[in-house]
């Protein structure tokens, strides 16, 4: 049984999964999701894997939990494990991501463990991508302006240009540790598009779109997506992930619109800064193939 703790938004909730997946098939055992953190967990919108995929993901019961971690199984001590100064008290079977980039231990941890961590990371689910995307298919049906939206992007070259504000700037914890891409970034990276794509079509997407309106005016045919709101945000990963090229944010929510395209021959452009201060290591973050500018 492998059994992993679920935190943040839905980008952060991907990777915890796919993460954890790809160790229990690793070692032929169940894979569950602990959503007690999770649950209380004060932004975005909650646990939202079953309600927007066609993943079927089976949640661990208190018992299940116990099983594996002890008495460390409540919502207070696990929050304090996750801290490093609390490390010893973890015991043998609750195991916390050490470093942001891909820790090669990863996948020899054996069967009965649970796992904390963000996992943001291409490497701990590779061996599985065909069974993730195949989670990753979203399950309600694209309506109305997302139907309308999504068949113009299948017209042209359609490149989607995330911009991440919203609590990148509110809340002082994430701005401190993230930031906000710079103009500069979005600039550089629409030239280089422009530069190797014919006639792009640029559809914006942003937490604020009224700033990147008056932010972005491009010699170029654009659009800009601000209809998806609250619990319907998930839309606008789907619609990245319908077009053809992506420029993304330091942002899970986008990195996964990027790697859910589906067209072969796609350019991913991304920041090379990921973080506003250098206390983690993004090098693993991006595949191979993607652009960092």
């Amino acid at each position: 049984m492998i059994i992993s703790m679920l935190f943040g938004g839905l980008g952060n909730q991907m990777f915890q999964y796919a993460a954890g997946k790809s160790l229990a098939r690793k070692n032929g055992t169940e894979f569950l999701l602990d959503l007690e953190v999770q649950d209380r967990y004060p932004l975005h919108f909650g646990f939202e894997l079953d309600s927007v995929f066609q993943c079927t993901p089976e949640i661990a019961g208190k018992d299940q939990v116990g099983e594996i971690i002890g008495w460390r199984n409540t919502y207070h001590i696990k929050n304090r494990l996750l801290k490093d100064s609390y490390r010893f008290f973890r015991g043998k079977n609750f195991v916390v991501e050490p470093h942001f980039h891909f820790w090669k231990g990863f996948f020899s941890l054996p069967d009965k463990k649970y796992i904390a961590g963000y996992w943001q990371s291409e490497k701990y689910f590779s061996a599985i991508s065909d069974e993730i995307r195949n989670d990753f298919q979203f399950s309600p049906a694209l309506e109305s302006l997302d139907y309308e939206i999504a068949n113009s992007m299948d017209q042209c070259g359609s490149v989607s240009v995330h911009i991440r504000r919203g609590d990148y700037i509110s809340n002082k914890d994430t701005h401190a540790l993230l930031g906000v891409c710079p103009v500069d970034y979005y600039e550089r990276a629409i030239a280089y598009i422009a530069e190797r794509v014919v006639n792009p079509c640029f559809y914006f997407f942003s937490d604020d779109i009224a700033w990147v309106r008056r932010t972005f005016s491009l010699p170029f045919q654009s659009r800009f997506v601000d209809h998806n709101r609250d619990r319907q945000s998930f839309n606008d990963m789907r619609l990245m992930s319908l077009c053809r090229h992506h420029i993304i944010a330091n942002s899970s929510f986008s990195w996964w619109g990027a790697w859910l395209g589906r067209n072969r021959d796609k350019t991913v452009i991304a920041p090379r800064r990921w973080f506003r201060r250098d206390i983690k290591d993004p090098k693993d973050i991006c595949p191979d193939s993607w652009v960092l500018l």
